[in-house]
């Protein structure tokens, strides 16, 4: 019998957690052809997500928890999940319940059918999201695919079934600030789209606001390509053409006098300015790059784990 794993990733999830498990756990005892369990990472909360977890796991063996010592993020507990899950299959999916437990026997079965590695789910809608959110998540996609050397699908998380194949390619990765979704695209092997509606949340606030989405964003583009570096370059080669441009058209004036060299304060301010800009631009994008080296040098763990339950 083939066993299934879903990885629900948690902080301060206290609002939804109870109607979350009661909806997967309807979920696995219909899927009576599956060994199934659940793997919770609690990600260092600070509410009553963790006595919530200890509790459900106490009544329910099918339940394994992770606690991190502290909050590390959404994508190490996702990352912890795989590196502890021994199942044939996975499921990663948020508790906040935007992503429908419900899919989840769909997916298995289009898995099977196309007999591919991965199934990932692509949002046609996007409810009790605003229009700047929406607006600002088409735009990162689109801008990922085109910056990066690998094409991502659009309009897709980390909600997704993969099988045990790209859960052992996955584990080989040791880079640290891991953007899940991207690493799954470019790991290969068959993958295919699964169309749905995606929920509100059931209730709580999101967990990513403004910052954590714009870090969450500069992460993936830095991690996954080096077209900023050559943007940096081309925007060099640029300044260095205009600087020419200029300095002929201001000896030009000076011999057959059409402008006057000691006038035109205002424009040499704002050329010093412009430079300065993209100066400042491209040593941005470098240090960027060299804070990332310098993580990865470091090699510090992705996440502490606190304590396992059921494991």
């Amino acid at each position: 019998m083939q066993t299934l794993s879903i990885i629900v990733p948690c902080f301060n999830e206290e609002a939804v957690i109870e109607e979350s498990h009661k909806r997967l756990k309807k979920v696995i005892d219909e899927l009576s052809t599956l060994q199934s369990e659940i793997i919770y990472i609690n990600d260092g909360s600070t509410d009553q997500t963790a006595w919530m977890l200890s509790k459900i796991a106490a009544n329910d063996k099918q339940v394994k928890i992770l606690h991190f010592s502290r909050n590390f993020g959404h994508q190490p507990a996702v990352t912890a999940g795989i590196h502890y899950c021994t199942s044939d299959l996975a499921v990663i999916i948020d508790a906040d319940l935007q992503d429908p437990p419900e899919l989840i026997p769909e997916l298995i079965e289009t898995l099977k059918r196309e007999q591919a590695n991965v199934v990932y789910c692509v949002r046609e809608n996007r409810k009790g999201e605003s229009i700047i959110k929406k607006l600002t998540a088409k735009l990162f996609y689109r801008s990922m695919n085109y910056l990066s050397e690998i094409n991502f699908p659009l309009d897709t998380g980390d909600f997704r079934l993969i099988d045990r194949q790209v859960m052992d390619e996955f584990k080989k990765f040791r880079e640290k600030g891991k953007y899940i979704r991207g690493i799954i695209s470019w790991i290969g092997f068959k993958q295919v789209p699964f169309k749905y509606k995606r929920e509100a949340r059931f209730a709580g606030d999101t967990k990513y606001p403004l910052r954590k989405m714009l870090h969450f964003a500069a992460t993936a583009m830095l991690y996954f390509s080096k077209k900023p570096l050559k943007l940096a370059t081309g925007l060099g080669f640029i300044t260095v053409l205009i600087g020419i441009i200029y300095g002929v058209w201001i000896l030009l004036g000076k011999i057959f006098g059409f402008t006057h060299a000691i006038s035109g304060w205002s424009s040499i301010i704002i050329l010093i300015v412009f430079f300065g800009g993209v100066q400042l631009l491209t040593v941005g994008v470098l240090g960027q790059y060299i804070g990332i080296l310098f993580d990865e040098i470091k090699d510090r763990p992705e996440y502490i784990v606190e304590k396992e339950v059921n494991f």
